[in-house]
């Protein structure tokens, strides 16, 4: 099994679910500015809200409240369980981003926070066209990534991943039928997670 595989990615995290949720498993564990980031992307977005790579589903949570529809997706069986457990009225799939659970624009926004920085960058064109057939037309799609140079491979502590700039993936964005609304990239602050630079990018379908 290839770690960089679907079925290899979700082994290696179910390995490490309880370290990593121990680590990143609450949103106050994390730098305000994603949250800031995230709840105005969710207050300007319309629909059923899913949240791609959902991990124990922290922000599955967070795109719910205010009587919003969400529902995550994870690789990992034990990131699930655990999202499961700590929100049972949230629905919640184990499942591949290349085959969502989802009928043709039913969804009206989709959020990939950090979730697509382990996909092989000759596979991302085919999840593009994935979340853009579940997307809602006028729906939009939230990605975070690390900033670096685009499709250079990094040593992950999980899986190994890949950086992307804006730009990188304004183009597969266009190839894929989005049209971009914003970007954003900025340093990280002392006792952060991670010190690898922050970017992210709004699309709308």
């Amino acid at each position: 099994m290839s770690s960089h595989s679907d079925d290899g990615i979700g082994a290696a995290y179910d390995a490490r679910a309880a370290e990593y949720i121990a680590l990143a498993g609450t949103i106050e564990q994390l730098d305000p500015r994603d949250a800031e980031v995230i709840a105005a992307w969710r207050d300007a977005t319309d629909g059923q809200l899913l949240d791609a790579g959902c991990g124990p589903g922290l922000w599955t949570e967070f795109l719910s409240r205010g009587g919003r529809q969400a529902r995550g997706i994870d690789l990992s069986a034990e990131f699930i369980a655990n999202a499961r457990q700590r929100h049972p009225g949230l629905p919640f799939d184990v499942g591949t981003f290349r085959r969502l659970p989802l009928e043709d624009g039913s969804v009206g926004g989709i959020l990939a926070w950090y979730s697509l920085i382990h996909t092989p960058p000759a596979d991302l064109p085919e999840v593009l066209r994935e979340f853009a057939r579940v997307l809602a037309p006028g729906g939009t799609l939230l990605i975070g990534f690390f900033d670096g140079e685009p499709r250079t491979p990094f040593a992950h502590a999980v899986a190994p991943a890949y950086f992307w700039s804006a730009e990188a993936l304004a183009a597969l964005l266009v190839d894929a039928g989005f049209e971009v609304v914003s970007t954003e990239t900025r340093g990280r602050e002392p006792g952060e997670i991670s010190t690898r630079r922050h970017g992210s990018v709004v699309a709308r379908r």
